[in-house]
């Protein structure tokens, strides 16, 4: 079946490649990606899968199926851009390489058991639909899902970071400065809260950090500000550590309003990622196909500082998110322009198929060896069991 899948993939290198210079040609921001949501989803629909349009009641959003049963298989897709700058993170071809591995898996998979699923994820850069749909009971039938994103190095999947975004907001009044010198003011209130924040950042556990800006804090040194506002990053190894942090922060909110005779007011401003749990049985899979489809120098476990939505799903099923190198040049950086670029290269398409092909072995391994299905399973339901208990 591995040949039936090569040669298939063979025939479809040019609507491939047409795809990836299309989302590259017509980049569009989180939630409004009408066009790649159009392209895709007929893109789908012209290969004999089963098309939900505006999946979940969410625009944009899709899900398409092929096959019958269990084992369930999933692919992701995202394909947002920066706003005014394009796929600098190269989700055109992160969109392309998933769509490749549903379409090469489908291709075969009447001949076998089982069901392909390739879910578009819109919204990525303003904190995505993942969490969304893992709140549906979306994924709670999938067996694994795989996503292989573009990089300028080859690794594994590891970690991610979990993160907490919050908004701390105090309310006053607004009043002449100079005739109310002796009153606390909203913007008082968030200086203090930034100094309380510098001292818990003595104490915070390893790999546990806190990043804030002023976001409101009145136009006019005249005036005491009506609203002060603060926007706190909190990022930890883990959702649980960090929770902990946002716990501490708004109890000291509450204490600094209450100090100051200050309405307060602590909330998420955008929704927070949960740390990536890489299943590592389907990890050390992938990447022995990762190097039989051709892509040999693979490195080790990636852990990366940013969140991703994707780190919700894995909570809920195995999952892996390894980085596939798409550059030959070494000096070119990722979230570039430059990189971008190369996204729409022969080299990154070549480099994409060898991924799809190594996501479409993967999925044959799971199909055809009920142990190793069984394997992916065990880990993943040993992790979640320590997961609880921290």
């Amino acid at each position: 079946m591995k040949q039936e899948i090569i040669s298939y993939l063979s025939t479809e290198k040019t609507s491939l490649s047409e795809l990836c210079k299309f989302l590259y040609d017509n980049p569009e921001e989180s939630y409004v990606e009408y066009k790649a949501y159009d392209y895709i989803t007929n893109f789908l629909k012209q290969r004999q899968f089963d098309v939900k349009y505006n999946f979940e009641n969410i625009e944009t959003s899709f899900l398409a199926t092929k096959g019958n049963g269990h084992p369930r298989i999933c692919f992701l897709c995202e394909y947002d851009a920066v706003k005014g700058q394009g796929h600098l993170t190269g989700h055109n071809l992160l969109s392309t390489i998933s769509v490749a591995a549903a379409i090469g898996l489908g291709h075969i998979i009447d001949k076998t058991h089982g069901s392909v699923h390739i879910i578009g994820c819109p919204g990525e850069y303003r904190g995505g639909v993942m969490e969304t749909l893992v709140h549906q009971g979306v994924f709670k039938d999938m067996d694994v899902v795989m996503v292989a994103h573009p990089d300028v190095v080859t690794s594994e999947s590891g970690t991610s970071s979990a993160i907490i975004p919050l908004s701390i907001k105090y309310i006053g009044s607004e009043k002449l400065s100079f005739l109310n010198q002796n009153k606390y003011t909203a913007l008082d209130a968030i200086l203090l809260t930034f100094n309380i924040i510098n001292s818990l950042l003595k104490g915070l556990p390893k790999n546990t950090s806190i990043d804030s800006v002023l976001s409101k804090g009145g136009y006019t040194p005249l005036l005491q500000p009506l609203e002060a506002e603060a926007q706190l990053y909190i990022r930890s190894e883990s959702m649980a550590t960090a929770a902990k942090v946002e716990k501490k922060i708004r109890e000291g909110v509450k204490f600094i309003g209450d100090l100051m005779n200050l309405e307060s007011c602590v909330s998420l401003n955008d929704p927070h990622s949960e740390e990536l749990l890489t299943n590592i049985t389907l990890s050390r899979l992938c990447c022995h196909n990762l190097k039989e489809a051709g892509i040999i120098d693979v490195g080790p476990f990636r852990n990366v500082n940013s969140g991703l939505s994707i780190g919700a799903v894995s909570q809920k099923v195995p999952t892996i998110h390894p980085y596939i190198r798409i550059t030959e040049d070494n000096v070119v950086q990722y979230g570039t322009k430059e990189f971008a670029q190369a996204t729409i290269s022969e080299f990154a398409i070549e480099q994409s198929i060898k991924a799809a092909l190594a996501l479409c072995y993967t999925s044959l391994d799971i199909i055809e060896n009920e142990n190793l299905l069984g394997e992916v399973k065990s880990e993943f339901f040993d992790n979640s069991k320590c997961t609880c208990q921290i």
